[in-house]
């Protein structure tokens, strides 16, 4: 669930970045303050409406359910846009003088540029998803679906006066967040140093 999540993240936040920090549309700060405006609703409010929309969709306990109500982060897509904010303009107007266009200079040219900021949003996205606990709450029902944090809590509440079983089980659950940091450590540090330049 949490590799979907990253993909989907990574990709939508990619394009809404590079739309917000390069192209000119009518209304762009507008809408980016309307997206950024999203950041100040607390995300419990939005539950309710989820939940009906995922059983309206017959999408309660399945991974669809899970995974498509956060394929779209807002702070990944301030996150690129800053970094693709900090990247010459230079390299856009070569290409277009090449026969680019906007599409290929997104793929071929600011992408792979991106890449220490695309690390720190997926590192930053796993870890969000790998602690996500009120969200798979509500909409899982069987155990089969339960995530790592559902299941760690009901371990707890199984094995309560047992405490080298739950402290096993917290650390299986929180080293792959922590195998990827060290994997993706320098570009997680070279995107954050990245994306606060103006």
């Amino acid at each position: 669930m949490a590799a979907g999540v990253v993909a989907g993240q990574v990709l939508t936040s990619a394009m809404a970045g590079y739309a917000f920090a390069r192209l000119r549309f009518p209304g762009r700060e507008r809408v980016l303050l309307g997206y950024l405006a999203v950041l100040a609703v607390p995300g419990i409010v939005l539950l309710v409406p989820r939940f009906l929309i995922m059983g309206a969709l017959g999408w309660v306990d399945t991974y669809q359910g899970l995974i498509s109500t956060e394929l779209v982060s807002v702070g990944g897509i301030f996150l690129l846009r800053q970094f693709f904010r900090t990247l010459p303009p230079d390299l856009e107007d070569a290409a277009r003088l090449e026969g680019a266009g906007e599409w290929t200079i997104f793929w071929r040219i600011m992408l792979p540029l991106a890449r220490p900021a695309l690390a720190a949003l997926a590192v930053l996205g796993f870890v969000d998803q790998w602690k996500s606990l009120l969200w798979p709450l509500i909409v899982t029902r069987s155990t089969e679906m339960r995530v790592l944090e559902v299941g760690l809590a009901t371990f707890h509440g199984l094995y309560a006066g047992n405490g080298p079983y739950q402290m096993a089980a917290a650390l299986v659950a929180v080293l792959p967040p922590v195998v990827l940091y060290f994997v993706a450590q320098k570009y997680f540090i070279r995107g954050i140093q990245l994306t606060g330049v103006e």
